[in-house]
């Protein structure tokens, strides 16, 4: 079985960004504020939506399950107050819910937190329980920069986030460490802001004791994690000189990478720098890299193709990459495939 670890709804029918627009103009003008109710998204448009989209692709790729979140980009957590980010977040969500429902073989679903730039973490808990519990979705995705590229929160190591983690060690889910759209013209939002994120992030939890409070919490670090693979004795060298732990034992214990890398030196990279023991698969497919190679005519994001050809990893090893280390990340996954009898 191959589980990609990091697929967003890309491809939700028009009506969602339609109702949305709607959203945000309420905020300068209360006259223009949507309902709920008003946005009527059918069944079969959602078939449509996935069945030409990301379900096809995954067939032609070989892939079988996708944890599927909302659009990362859409989440904007800046936009609004919290009221707005929480409608925002229930809806992309329970989309996700309404997807991984009607493919349930195919895709299962990861949450979207109602963040909000300034406002107490405690207030996503009960969009995170929800989830959980009810939508059976086994992570989230974790915003390090709700204020969209200027950085105001808190790092990640802070007693700002606790309540957070608490929740995530509670009901056993990982988050991925994913910003959203980028407000700052200083930072292309897919090509700085996610990726400067990832290394920023990185490096929090490296100069952190965060581990120690809770060594069960498990991040996954999109986009093959930034910049760490590339400048791998950097980190190990800055650990050192902090006279923190070796990285195997502070930081790889909880934090693993995915495979959003889209060309094969760059897979080489990380399959041979970091343990295969924290590398998921993953392809952000029809994300935001959609485009054809012409270097080898292939999707940038079939990423398989990358795992396949790397000479770094063994039968073995692919195994990890493609299903067993995303089982021990996602235990919730576990427990669903197994009710499966995948």
């Amino acid at each position: 079985m191959i589980i990609d670890c990091h697929g967003h709804y890309t491809t939700a029918p028009v009506a969602l960004e339609t109702w949305r627009n709607r959203q945000v103009a309420a905020l300068e003008d209360p006259t223009q504020q949507p309902k709920v109710a008003d946005l009527n998204i059918s069944d079969d448009e959602l078939r449509e939506s996935i069945a030409n989209n990301q379900l096809k692709k995954m067939q032609e790729r070989g892939s079988d399950l996708t944890i599927f979140s909302p659009r990362a980009s859409f989440m904007a957590h800046h936009i609004g107050s919290f009221e707005t980010s929480a409608t925002w977040a229930a809806i992309c969500n329970e989309l996700c819910y309404r997807v991984s429902q009607l493919f349930p073989d195919n895709f299962v679903g990861a949450a979207m937190l109602p963040q909000s730039p300034g406002v107490d973490p405690k207030t996503c808990i009960p969009e995170l329980e929800r989830c959980v519990k009810e939508f059976g979705f086994v992570g989230i995705n974790l915003n390090p920069d709700p204020s969209g590229g200027h950085w105001t929160s808190p790092p990640l190591s802070d007693r700002h986030w606790y309540p957070i983690y608490e929740k995530m060690v509670e009901y056993d889910v990982p988050a991925m460490v994913h910003v959203s759209t980028s407000c700052n013209a200083c930072f292309h939002t897919t090509g700085a802001h996610y990726l400067n994120a990832d290394t920023t992030a990185f490096m929090q939890f490296l100069t952190s004791d965060l581990f120690k409070d809770f060594p069960d919490l498990k991040f996954v670090i999109p986009h093959g994690g930034g910049a760490v693979p590339y400048h791998w004795g950097r980190f190990r060298g800055l650990a050192q000189e902090l006279k923190k732990p070796l990285l195997k034992e502070q930081v790889l214990n909880n934090v693993f990478f995915d495979t959003c890398v889209y060309h094969q030196s760059g897979i080489d990279l990380l399959t041979k720098v970091i343990p295969v023991d924290n590398i998921l698969f993953a392809s952000e497919m029809i994300g935001a890299v959609r485009g054809i190679d012409p270097e080898t005519d292939f999707y940038y994001d079939d990423t398989r193709r990358y795992i396949e050809a790397t000479v770094n990893l063994s039968s073995e090893d692919r195994h990890k990459v493609y299903e067993g280390n995303a089982r021990l990340v996602y235990p919730r996954l576990d427990a669903a495939l197994k009710r499966k009898g995948l």
